[in-house]
């Protein structure tokens, strides 16, 4: 059996399972999660490295890091080629016959660079690490964008069917793809067309050049390609070599040098897609006996390092003022704690069972671009459910219990009484006080004698906000009757992890 095709066979079973973990990291009914598709981030040693160095601490599970880099100090790359999704994707892609591109020599130093920028700007607390971080991409693309839009074909084609007179058959179908691998609710987010065209053209590049992400753009590479660099074991090229160059024309990455018969360690994926086209069976598998510098330019690097420094202070030029819409969920850390561990993988959103949770734009900074909030018009925080923190794989939303989560507030209702109905327009409505899910609740309701526009006496309850037992859950804004702007709304305010934001 070719060791290549043994590589295919990984590389589709790493992606079957992360689409089954991925599937599964959702609400069943349960507040528990069994595997969620985290765990490929525990895997992750840039995760692993951004987050100790920007926050100085990592959850105990990203220490499984570790197994990927002893992994590629003992035989390369082979997480980009045989396990990585993204990688595997990009190698589907780039199958597809096209005309490849000629890109310039040395291109494949772009993604150390960019790896040093991250790093150094994690050195002082900038976590950028999660915008690049290809299984941080694909969770984040898969969320919002690739699931949302495969639940709504599914049902699309299963409500054409049902009109073409199959009800009971769909019916009974629905039912079961929503026991397995359709969302209860379809999810829809606020940018998920942006970070869907983001992905597309990650994806399309590999019309360009195969693996054109992997080559020259992927910082995790380029971390294992640093410790690949010093593997015991690799692709190597022995004597027999006539320098046909077929094995350059197969390879994935820029790892043949000298017309094919030389190897860059840091670049080679470990694919042996060079063994079998080689016509002089020159290619082996065995001990490096040859270590080629990186021959990153001097210019490069303190261009590299320097940016990610002063990426610092540029991007937190912004006034220290909290931002109202700014709601983060339930065991969120203080918000810069909070922005040096998130790594925007969007796992939160995933989870969400009510689809409040959204990737913010520049209500957090750039800094902050894809970090979750919620947004309480679209859905409200679940008052029993603690899933968010459960999936959080560095720890920058806490996991808490039911007990102490729901003593967390992460924001204040506040009542606008020129659109309330009860209290501008003499019309009965209690919604947020019914809807309220605090004991006692914090929506309490006062008898009042009003006159409406006829000058007829009415008597009616008026709701009224208890800032001592709001918790900012925002299931009053959800559900305010008042449609554009809802009456009842809730801000930031009062949240338990700033002790500045408060009344």
């Amino acid at each position: 059996m070719r060791i290549s095709f043994v590589r295919k066979l990984s590389q589709a079973f790493f992606l079957l399972l992360f689409l089954f973990l991925f599937i599964q990291t959702q609400s069943k009914g349960f507040d528990t999660l069994g595997y969620p598709v985290r765990v490929f981030l525990d895997f992750d040693p840039l995760i692993l490295v951004s987050t100790f160095l920007a926050g100085h601490a990592v959850p105990k599970a990203m220490l499984l890091a570790l197994a990927t880099i002893v992994l590629t100090a003992l035989l390369g790359r082979v997480f980009c080629g045989w396990i990585c999704p993204l990688g595997t994707l990009n190698n589907m892609v780039g199958a597809v016959p096209s005309r490849h591109r000629a890109l310039p020599a040395g291109l494949y130093r772009l993604k150390y660079y960019l790896l040093l920028v991250l790093l150094a700007g994690s050195i002082f607390g900038l976590q950028l690490s999660g915008i690049f971080d290809p299984i941080s991409i694909v969770i984040r693309s898969f969320t919002v964008n690739l699931y949302p839009v495969f639940n709504r074909v599914i049902m699309a084609v299963l409500g054409a069917a049902d009109a073409l007179g199959g009800s009971g058959f769909t019916d009974q179908f629905s039912e079961s793809l929503r026991n397995g691998v359709l969302a209860f609710n379809p999810p829809h987010y606020l940018q998920s067309v942006f970070i869907g065209l983001i992905f597309l053209g990650i994806l399309l590049a590999n019309l360009i050049q195969k693996r054109f992400w992997c080559r020259y753009l992927c910082p995790l590479g380029a971390l294992l390609g640093l410790l690949g660099r010093f593997s015991l074991l690799g692709v190597k090229v022995s004597e027999g070599c006539t320098s046909c160059g077929t094995c350059t024309e197969h390879c994935q990455a820029d790892a043949t040098t000298d017309n094919g018969q030389g190897r860059r360690p840091s670049e080679c994926l470990v694919c042996f897609d060079c063994d079998d086209p080689c016509p002089s069976r020159a290619v082996d598998f065995g001990r490096f006996s040859e270590r080629r510098p990186l021959d990153l330019t001097r210019r490069g690097l303190i261009t590299s390092l320097s940016s990610g420094i002063l990426l610092v202070p540029f991007l937190r030029l912004s006034p220290p003022i909290s931002n109202p819409l700014l709601i983060r969920p339930p065991g969120a850390l203080s918000e810069s704690e909070f922005l040096k561990r998130c790594v925007k993988c969007g796992e939160c959103m995933k989870v969400c069972i009510t689809n409040g949770l959204q990737p913010t734009v520049l209500e957090a900074g750039l800094e902050g671009i894809w970090t979750p909030r919620l947004v309480p018009r679209i859905g409200y925080c679940e008052f029993n459910c603690t899933l968010c923190g459960q999936v959080c794989p560095t720890g920058a939303i806490v996991r808490l219990t039911r007990v102490e989560k729901v003593k967390v507030v992460i924001g204040l209702a506040t009542i606008d009484k020129s659109r309330c109905l009860p209290h501008s327009q003499a019309m009965a409505c209690i919604a947020c006080q019914e809807v309220c899910p605090t004991s006692p609740k914090a929506v309490w309701l006062e008898e009042a004698e009003v006159k409406n526009r006829d000058g007829m006496a009415v008597r009616l309850n008026q709701p009224h906000i208890d800032l001592q037992r709001c918790i900012g859950c925002g299931i009053c804004e959800k559900v305010c009757p008042v449609s554009d702007r809802p009456a009842v709304y809730v801000t930031s305010l009062g949240e338990s992890r700033s002790p500045d934001n408060q009344l």
